[in-house]
């Protein structure tokens, strides 16, 4: 009964910006911490920058400095603007929710299906 959608990937040049959403849809009674993930091929999928319920956000060595997260009410949608974009940005970035259904029920991990990022010149 839930759904999370990655939007705004595409094709920068080097030092560009580009700039990402995650929404989810569905039953969603509570959102916990929210995330960001890339996975480039051959190499495992790897942690890009996490918002929690309260708001603090932690960021990946590699990404700091030059993306940022955000969200709306709620943490959904979910964001992310990447700026200063290098070559090795490229990846399939995926958007993961923490989500309760109702207040009784179990929390679960939602996970889109990916968003391709390409950056070359």
């Amino acid at each position: 009964q839930v759904q999370v959608v990655e939007s705004g990937g595409g094709l920068v040049q080097p030092g560009g910006s580009l700039g990402l959403s995650c929404a989810a849809s569905g039953r969603i009674f509570t959102i916990s911490a929210m995330g960001w993930y890339r996975q480039a091929p051959g190499k495992q999928r790897e942690l890009v920058a996490t918002i929690t319920s309260g708001g603090s956000t932690n960021y990946s060595d590699s990404v700091k400095g030059r993306f940022t997260i955000s969200s709306d009410n709620a943490k959904n949608p979910l964001y992310l603007q990447m700026n200063s974009l290098k070559p090795e940005d490229t990846a399939v970035y995926y958007c993961n929710a923490g989500i309760k259904t109702s207040m009784t029920s179990t929390g679960y991990s939602y996970w889109g299906r990916g968003t391709q990022v390409t950056v070359s010149s």
